[in-house]
């Protein structure tokens, strides 16, 4: 192990590693990709091979064994996440973790505990915070290009997709709750990076299609420090006509509208009327990498730290849990302050 060079292990080299982000750790500077892990070995072998990667394993423990690695990506699905996390900062080895997090508030409380009671670092892989497209709305909110923020309004509504293979998003026990954990952790970070911390939250979430066994509607409200209010609409079983990703913050002197898997920023205000095409990286959280990178060796502070992802849980939770009282549900948090 070198204090210069950043030596990873990745347990879970699937999908989302074959692209987004598995190459990347290459790419980096300062880091290396020296091991990968998944259950099924052939398929280990195979990532690694393809990948120019040394090492293989179908076994976590022997890949946390391995001496040389000082940093492990967690890319499994999220029910694994905290026993992985847990065993990872137990072995010595810093975290790169994906989203979700964990499950629920309480696996994020033990993961926060834990982050703080070793020697350990640990980054949540919320990488669109350091994408074109995110960096310049961060940028133009500090400026005041559309003056005080409001309000903001966030619609995510999708059909529902008949041959996604990953069934396991569907599976309460392994994803959380559906595809709003999967594609809601992403959308909610930005807007705790962009507004921070929050009074209030309520949600709702239904079952409307009855297609599967989780829900595919949510609803949901915060209340920022700031005064800054939100509301958001996901959907994944919805007509094709009402189709749509648009996310619009609407400031004193103007809006930012963007959508969540185009590159393109409209910024309209009383100054300016502007479109801004980005393009994203090959694999995508290159730049959220490179920045952990970064961290691990102490040239920077936390890109996205544990207590960043455990806000994240909590407001996702409130969107979505259920709690019924005499008049029916409620579904209401209230931060201390």
């Amino acid at each position: 192990m070198t204090n210069d060079t950043v030596i990873w292990g990745i347990i879970g080299c699937g999908d989302v590693a074959e692209v987004k982000s598995g190459p990347a750790f290459q790419k980096c500077q300062n880091s290396k990709l020296l091991a990968v892990m998944r259950r099924n070995g052939d398929l280990a072998e195979d990532f690694a091979k393809r990948h120019y990667v040394p090492f293989w394993y179908s076994d976590a423990d022997k890949l946390l064994a391995n001496p040389d690695i000082n940093a492990v990506y967690i890319a499994t699905p999220p029910s694994t996440h905290l026993h992985y996390a847990l065993k990872a900062l137990e072995a010595g080895k810093n975290v790169y973790i994906e989203k979700p997090m964990v499950l629920d508030d309480n696996e994020a409380l033990e993961l926060e505990n834990a982050v703080n009671k070793s020697n350990q670092k640990l980054v949540v892989a919320h990488y669109r915070r350091f994408l074109p497209m995110y960096v310049k709305v961060k940028q133009l909110i500090d400026s005041d290009a559309i003056g005080s923020i409001k309000f903001v309004d966030l619609r995510f509504l999708q059909p529902y997709n008949f041959n996604d293979k990953a069934t396991w998003r569907l599976d309460e026990e392994v994803s959380g709750g559906g595809y709003f954990h999967d594609i809601a952790p992403h959308q909610i970070d930005l807007m705790y990076h962009f507004f921070g911390d929050f009074d209030l939250a309520k949600g709702i979430a239904v079952n409307q299609s009855n297609i599967n066994k989780v829900d595919d509607t949510v609803n949901g409200i915060i209340s920022f420090k700031n005064g800054i209010q939100f509301r958001g609409m996901w959907s994944f079983a919805i007509p094709n006509y009402l189709e749509e990703d648009r996310c619009t913050i609407y400031g004193e002197n103007g809006t930012i509208e963007i959508s969540f898997y185009k590159e393109t920023l409209k910024l309209n205000s009383n100054k300016i009327n502007k479109t801004f095409e980005f393009k994203n990286p090959e694999n995508i959280q290159q730049p959220m990498i490179q920045e952990t990178v970064n961290y691990f060796l102490g040239k920077r502070s936390n890109p996205c730290p544990v207590e960043d992802g455990k806000l994240v849980t909590e407001l996702m939770q409130e969107f979505t849990k259920k709690e019924t009282i005499q008049n029916g549900a409620n579904m209401e948090v209230v931060r201390a302050k």
